[in-house]
């Protein structure tokens, strides 16, 4: 198969090179970094690169600090009862954070409650480990018992501090990506300043601190940085232990985040383009991909044979790029035959899929399907978990006011000017191309290979923005990277003072420190005040109305008995895991559409509730347009026609029934005789299930629907 990768090229004449882009020249890589690069050290090398560390790991130490204070402060969180400390966990952070308590309050450590649960679901028995991406729970109650700590340090205080130390990794490796690529540390200082100042855009950890994006993300964010140090050149030394941490990380990665293959596709993607203009040799591609793959198949080892894995897209587009490699010849047959070989994989790509997915009896990303087939306009959907991410926030196009925040704190702009040096340099390469010099890729004379790893990231991010809309906080973040690598690398101010007919070494050099250090005195006297205002902030947790819920429950109820509502009311658990699950939570979701009584009841106890959780909240939503609310949702999917006034599709039909959690509140005999209410306050209303009553019973006194 490896014979099929070879390229053929003439290694007769050589073609003369610009020596501007030589991997050697200077303009090429700073000479702090060569000399690191190549192991020859030097007292001022040692003094700067320990200075560079030091800045590094000092930035990372204050975003983790910045991001705790304004945890605290918004939250009052050390004075709050634990009652609200564990509903601050809000929606399916504190289900993931009820595993860690879970393993904590076991005698001891044992994964067979988390291997057999029967408490997240009623009356079904599941394998969480396979499930769900929650090992870090494992690993950190595991750790908490083992270290020397429970004195002192209570278990949520150690699950937060860990989430919020995983940012100073974050920062740092961002920090060492642009110190890569510019080979100066200042472009990892100015790219660590940019990730805190622009916090709103970068993360959203002080406030979702259990989500899987917030472990996930460091260990993505050091897997690009061991690939920005793996396709430097000469790297002889540390080749093998770059390939090893590359593994490392991407597997941490996967590990951590159900998402993980959607993102790895569109790294892929990105390594395939690279391959085919033969910016990466076929080693480093090769090596790339089994990168890959190894991460994933640990990870569906660890998961039980999660299934789910084995039918990604990444996997099935990875085996069809090693079929064939038709990437030689001049410029108009190598395009030609590039184009060709892009749509044999492609096609190869959704033939190995679905026969993956065939054979695995594989429906669980359906809805996703549908999801994407709306959202780029092929047709609406009724599909009730497609229409909740059509409506989801984070999941629309990105609002303007981001590109806005962006440019205040000068990041956007150094990146965009960067972006457009690059695409000039692409260019150029088709002129190479032309020229028959694309041989030259392939020998020692290669462009700067600072150029190909911007060229990877720069892809990477646009690839985030395009086709996975939720994916913000990995572009902005790398965003950082990118542009300071722009304003402090040498290639970009060695192209504009070439274009100028300026250039020379000490000017040069003059421009890469001057610039960024400017920069950061001005964000310095532009920001400090605004952060130590927003510092001095002090708020409180306020939720009376949960507060009271969760007291009653856990006081005036059985530990056995089962409650239905709302997934963000139970913690709930991501539509994307399941069929089966998003089929139930779509059943349980009938009490706020137009349902009767008896069907609602049957429904609720069919999934094994005896109580059901009504929240005002939802059944009369104003937040959501016409057409987003939860209940227009349900109606859609019900073929029944929407609340309000506005247009509705001509098939759909009024339905003859109340909404459910409208009539309930009227206490008809038809709702009574199913329902006792057992709770209620401003915000929730909590009824338990009777024994389903005797056929027979008139059910003329259920209220009719209003015309």
């Amino acid at each position: 198969m490896s014979a099929l990768r070879q390229r053929k090229g003439s290694r007769g004449k050589e073609s003369p090179v610009n020596p501007e882009l030589h991997p050697q020249h200077p303009n090429c890589c700073s000479e702090h970094s060569e000399k690191i690069l190549h192991g020859h050290w030097s007292w001022g090398s040692i003094i700067w690169t320990s200075v560079g560390w030091s800045v590094s790991v000092g930035l990372g130490l204050l975003c983790c600090i910045y991001v705790a204070t304004l945890h605290e402060n918004d939250l009052w969180f050390s004075n709050i009862k634990e009652v609200e400390r564990e509903i601050s966990f809000r929606t399916e952070c504190g289900l993931y954070y009820s595993y860690y308590k879970q393993m904590l309050q076991a005698p001891s450590i044992r994964l067979f409650e988390l291997i057999h649960d029967n408490l997240t679901e009623s009356k079904r028995t599941i394998n969480l480990l396979q499930r769900m991406n929650i090992y870090q729970e494992v690993f950190l109650s595991v750790l908490y018992r083992l270290l020397p700590v429970q004195s002192y340090l209570e278990p949520v205080y150690f699950y937060i501090y860990t989430v919020f130390s995983l940012q100073a990794v974050y920062v740092i490796a961002l920090y060492l990506t642009a110190w890569l690529l510019s080979g100066s540390w200042l472009a990892g200082a100015l790219a660590g300043v940019w990730y805190i100042l622009n916090r709103i855009d970068t993360t959203r950890v002080e406030f979702t601190i259990s989500l899987r994006e917030n472990w996930s993300l460091p260990f993505f964010a050091l897997q690009v940085a061991t690939i920005t140090c793996y396709l430097r050149p000469q790297l002889t030394v540390l080749q093998q232990v770059m390939v090893w941490l590359m593994y490392v990380t991407t597997f941490c990665f996967c590990l951590t985040w159900q998402f993980n293959q959607f993102i790895l596709l569109v790294q892929a993607l990105i390594i395939y383009t690279l391959d085919c203009t033969d910016f990466l040799s076929t080693k480093q591609v090769t090596t790339l991909y089994l990168v890959q793959v190894c991460g994933l198949l640990s990870v569906w080892l660890l998961q039980f044979c999660n299934s789910m894995i084995l039918g990604s897209l990444v996997l099935s587009f990875i085996v069809a790029t090693l079929f064939t490699g038709l990437k030689t010849g001049s410029f108009l047959v190598r395009l030609g035959k590039i184009l060709l070989h892009t749509v044999i994989v492609l096609l190869l790509t959704f033939t190995i899929n679905y026969l993956a997915k065939k054979a695995l009896q594989l429906k669980s990303d359906e809805h996703i399907f549908k999801f994407i087939k709306s959202k780029f306009g092929f047709g609406m959907t009724r599909d009730f978990d497609a229409g909740l991410y059509l409506c989801e926030e984070a999941f629309g196009v990105l609002p303007l006011d981001t590109l806005d925040r962006l440019g205040g704190t000068l990041l956007l702009y150094p990146y965009m000017l960067t972006l457009l040096l690059l695409i000039d340099v692409t260019v150029q390469w088709k002129s190479l191309w032309k020229l028959e010099m694309y041989v030259l890729l392939s020998t020692h004379y290669k462009i700067c290979t600072c150029f190909r790893c911007l060229l990877f990231y720069s892809h990477f991010l646009y690839g985030c923005v395009l086709s996975l809309f939720r994916m913000k906080y990995i572009w902005t973040g790398h965003m950082c990277a990118v542009a300071a690598f722009g304003v402090c690398g040498t290639e970009i101010w060695t192209l504009i003072f070439n274009t100028l007919r300026c250039n020379s070494k000490s000017l040069l050099r003059l421009v890469t420190y001057a610039v960024p250090l400017a920069m950061m005195g001005c964000l310095y006297y532009k920001f400090w005040p605004k952060l130590m205002e927003e510092l001095s902030e002090l708020r409180e947790f306020y939720d009376p109305d949960t507060v009271e819920l969760m007291t009653w429950i856990s006081t005036k109820t059985s530990k056995q008995a089962v409650f239905a509502g709302s997934m963000q009311l139970l913690a709930g658990i991501k539509l994307c895991t399941d069929k089966d699950l998003r089929e139930r939570t779509r059943q349980v979701y009938q009490v706020y559409a137009r349902r009767p009584p008896e069907e609602v009841h049957e429904i609720l106890r069919a999934v094994g509730a005896d109580y059901v959780v009504l929240e005002n909240s939802i059944c009369f939503e104003r937040r959501h347009r016409r057409g987003c609310r939860l209940r227009d949702l349900l109606d859609l999917a019900n073929g029944h026609i929407m609340d309000g006034p506005g247009e509705n599709e001509p098939d759909l039909v009024a339905s003859p029934h109340q909404r459910f959690c409208e009539a309930m509140k009227t206490d008809s005999p038809a709702y009574t005789g199913l329902f006792t209410r057992t709770f209620q306050n401003k915000t929730f209303h909590v009824y338990k299930l009777k024994k389903k009553r005797k056929k027979g019973n008139p059910k003329s006194s259920e209220p009719s629907a209003p015309q």
